[in-house]
């Protein structure tokens, strides 16, 4: 070779490295996720679609949630009902009254002067306290139906909060997405200026395009998932009208102390404490307990009392009056089947309390593990992993512009950051819904379920 065409060769060389050094330098030594050129296409739709978003945080999706739920508001009706048979528990019941007429044929001896007439009032008075046992009753119905009213926001919160951090999750791929793919097309751009000059063979270029191609295709599966976790939280939401625009609050939720600090067993004291599910067990065996009682009492018969007035035209004393008893006699039938009946409804209802316990400390258990275990991973990848697959990235993409490596490298080290990030935004995603399985476990309560319902805070 020549010193003209060594000379010539050299700057070839170099301006070749700079250009590479400029299109393959990574922004990620900076930020987490580097932001896509403006010139790309999908960027300009993405763009345009952002002025369509909605803004939506958590707080703001569990408020439409307890807004909007159909369920919910159907399970507000059961306390309407319970509520109203207080009212009929509680009611005295009204007296009867009974207006005779006879003596309207046949030979009388009143001369004419009308039929005998007769006006009697009977009232039935409850013996034995069944009236109050009654109303003790339905009120411990009542408070059952509305433990169940919290509990239900229980269950559904945990999944608002689970549909919410997957739309979060969607929202995080789809951005990596678009940002992988324009990174790829600034080296696939850098490579092409190597393929012209002939520094790097049709088969590498080949590959890089193909590799750009998948992440192509990874960013339009990413946008089909972004819109199906937007329609699994609409559904949760009741399909409020911009629900395909709601755009999660790009930040992972911080775990609040209720607890877990102090270990399993503390969590699972708190859970037997705030559970609204045992609580409506418990406060149905005290429902139980007093329909028992109200069965055996029901033996002791209630009192019909009467005064009656009666004016005969015929009678030598023309207006008398009298008062009366009526009292059934037990003497077949002592209500032996509904006492059986309530004493298997109280066998029942302690079995219910029973299985409630074994569940809960079953959700305690399980949902702790989930979340110690999620917590590590998610910290180990902040504190480890994340800083080395960044610099095996950057190392090998420097290497491949310096012609050091081979493009099997660069590949490899591109699809082992690309799946090192997913991983770390799948365990950010497992460590939220698994504390939110721990609130659930626990039966924490929010004060924004309770004004949106239009029930008191407990």
């Amino acid at each position: 070779m020549t010193r003209k065409q060594t000379f010539f060769f050299v700057c070839k060389k170099g301006v070749l490295f700079i250009l590479l050094s400029q299109f393959c330098v990574p922004a990620y030594a900076k930020n987490d996720i580097p932001k896509a050129p403006a010139t790309s296409a999908t960027v300009n739709n993405r763009s345009e679609s952002k002025i369509k978003e909605v803004p939506l945080s958590e707080e703001q999706a569990l408020a439409l949630f307890y807004q909007r739920n159909l369920d919910l508001i159907a399970a507000r009706y059961n306390i309407a009902t319970a509520k109203a048979s207080e009212i009929i528990s509680a009611a005295i019941p009204n007296p009867v009254m009974s207006l005779d007429v006879y003596e309207l044929g046949g030979k009388t001896n009143n001369n004419g002067v009308g039929p005998a007439t007769g006006v009697r009032i009977d009232q039935l008075i409850q013996t034995a306290g069944k009236r109050q046992i009654k109303i003790e009753s339905s009120q411990l119905a009542t408070k059952a139906f509305e433990e169940d009213l919290y509990d239900a926001v229980r269950t559904f919160s945990n999944a608002v909060r689970k549909s919410f951090y997957s739309l979060l999750l969607a929202q995080k791929t789809y951005d990596f997405a678009l940002d992988n793919v324009s990174h790829y097309q600034a080296i696939l751009s850098a490579n092409r200026l190597r393929l012209d000059l002939g520094d790097i063979s049709v088969s590498d270029f080949l590959r890089i395009k193909v590799e750009t191609g998948k992440a192509q295709s990874d960013l339009d599966k990413s946008l089909a998932l972004l819109d199906q976790a937007r329609s699994d939280l609409a559904v949760f939401l009741a399909w409020p009208d911009e629900a395909m625009q709601f755009k999660a609050e790009d930040q992972w939720p911080t775990p609040t102390e209720i607890g877990q600090s102090q270990g399993r067993d503390a969590l699972f004291n708190k859970a037997l404490e705030q559970r609204p599910d045992l609580k409506a067990a418990k406060l149905r065996i005290e429902q139980a307990q007093r329909d028992l009682s109200l069965s055996r009492k029901q033996v002791i018969p209630d009192v019909t009392v009467g005064g009656y007035y009666q004016h005969d035209p015929g009678n030598i004393d023309l207006n008398t009056f009298g008062v009366g008893v009526q009292v059934p006699l037990p003497v077949f039938y002592r209500n032996k089947g509904e006492i059986d009946q309530a004493a298997v409804k109280l066998s029942n209802a302690m079995l219910q309390l029973d299985q409630a316990e074994q569940s809960i400390r079953a959700d305690v258990v399980s949902a702790y593990a989930a979340w110690k275990s999620s917590s590590l991973v998610a910290k180990r990848f902040e504190s480890e992993i994340l800083d080395d697959v960044r610099s095996v990235r950057e190392a090998a993409e420097l290497s491949y512009a310096k012609g050091a490596t081979s493009i099997i490298d660069l590949i490899e080290a591109e699809r082992n950051y690309k799946n090192t990030m997913m991983d770390y935004y799948t365990a950010l995603n497992n460590q939220s819904s698994s504390f939110a399985d721990l609130l659930a476990a626990v039966g924490e309560k929010t004060s924004d379920a309770d004004s949106s319902m239009g029930l008191e805070v407990k």
